[in-house]
């Protein structure tokens, strides 16, 4: 997929964040990345897309909170290096003299970070990567630098998983494969290339013509604004149904396999990912259709429950408009959760970046992990 050059740059009066419109060039797309020519941190503004491909640069830690809690940037994999680099920016526009005046200056950074969105395990497991690094420190400075390069770290990191997760993901899929997917799991999910659709392309790059069905994702349309706009950009052949066809869609046959992404994994198999994606593998289930799960090993969550876990609800607006009409009579009640859960029965395997997870699921995570 095509990276944006960088072109014009404006003002956005709501949050203050700099946004620069692109054009196309041969790069690989990178969804957030860190400037050291301004100590910035730029992001593609995914609210934006499929109309307009648009970098927005954040200068301060409560900028990248903001751009995290509107969906600017979305994805466990990417929210987990945002929020780390947006800790970066913390450390290093802090004024403190001492370690513990930094630690300080860190830690409310943290809690407003980790405060954006509950659901996504990557966020809590990248923030607190980066201040058990910063901890260690002796001096203000060598807190600052291991806290950027911690963050670079992860992301460097991220790119390497997801293409891991692809090679092993790809010898999952035949030639000729009609393959069903559900939210947006691609490069715009993490720094680049993708969870379940970094599957998908490893299995091209391999030779294989595979084709997509993708659920459009209501009600924020990320199957329809993002995974369409990503593989046509790709050259990946992509078609859009509506969420109620997937049913349908599988019955005639359509469908030879299921991969998604996912927000968080539990040691049992349980897994937390966009509004939807029960329904998916449960008919995925009814019509004897594989169903994998592609995520790295930080979404992994070993020590929760599933009753632990804290569904996120998201706006009522995003329910009772599309664009700016309102399609939904004032005063009716609103419900809309952002993740569901399916249960692990459901699940055929998880694809991550040390090989491919078979039920049962806490027993072989164990041998996986010791490996």
């Amino acid at each position: 997929m095509a990276r944006a050059k960088k072109a014009s740059e404006k003002k956005n009066d709501d949050n203050n964040i700099e946004e620069e419109e692109g054009k196309e060039s041969l790069d690989l797309l990178l969804t957030v990345e860190w400037k050291d020519d301004d100590n910035s941190v730029v992001m593609i503004d995914q609210t934006r897309l499929p109309g307009k491909l648009v970098y927005v640069k954040c200068t301060d830690y409560r900028q990248v909170a903001d751009a995290i809690k509107k969906l600017v940037v979305r994805g466990a994999p990417a929210i987990g290096v945002t929020a780390a680099l947006g800790l970066a920016l913390a450390a290093v526009q802090s004024k403190a003299r001492t370690v513990e005046e930094l630690m300080t200056d860190l830690d409310t950074a943290f809690k407003v970070l980790r405060s954006t969105r509950p659901t996504a395990v990557n966020l809590f497991w990248a923030l607190e990567r980066v201040m058990a690094r910063a901890k260690k420190a002796r001096t203000p400075q060598e807190a600052r630098d291991a806290v950027l390069a911690e963050a670079r770290k992860m992301w460097q990191e991220d790119i390497q998983a997801n293409r891991q997760m692809g090679s092993y993901g790809a010898s999952l899929f035949r030639d000729g494969d009609v393959v069903m997917t559900h939210c947006n799991a691609g490069s715009l999910a993490t720094v680049a290339y993708g969870t379940a659709l970094g599957v998908i392309r490893a299995a091209r790059e391999q030779g294989k013509r595979l084709s997509v069905i993708a659920t459009e994702t209501r009600p924020v349309m990320q199957g329809a604004r993002l995974t369409a706009f990503e593989l046509q950009h790709d050259g990946i052949d992509v078609s859009l149904i509506p969420d109620t066809a997937v049913g349908h869609m599988m019955a005639r046959g359509a469908i030879k396999r299921v991969v998604v992404g996912a927000d968080r994994v539990l040691r049992t198999g349980h897994v937390f990912n966009k509004i939807g994606t029960y329904q998916v593998a449960t008919l995925a289930k009814r019509h004897n259709i594989p169903f994998y799960v592609a995520a790295p090993l930080s979404t992994f969550d070993l020590e929760s429950n599933p009753e632990d876990v804290v569904i996120e609800e998201r706006s009522v607006d995003e329910v009772v408009r599309v664009g700016k009409k309102r399609v939904a009579p004032k005063g009716v009640r609103i419900f809309n959760p952002a993740f569901d859960m399916t249960p692990p029965e459901l699940v055929t395997g998880i694809i991550t970046e040390k090989g491919i997870l078979k039920p049962p699921f806490e027993k072989n995570l164990k041998a996986l992990l010791a490996s």
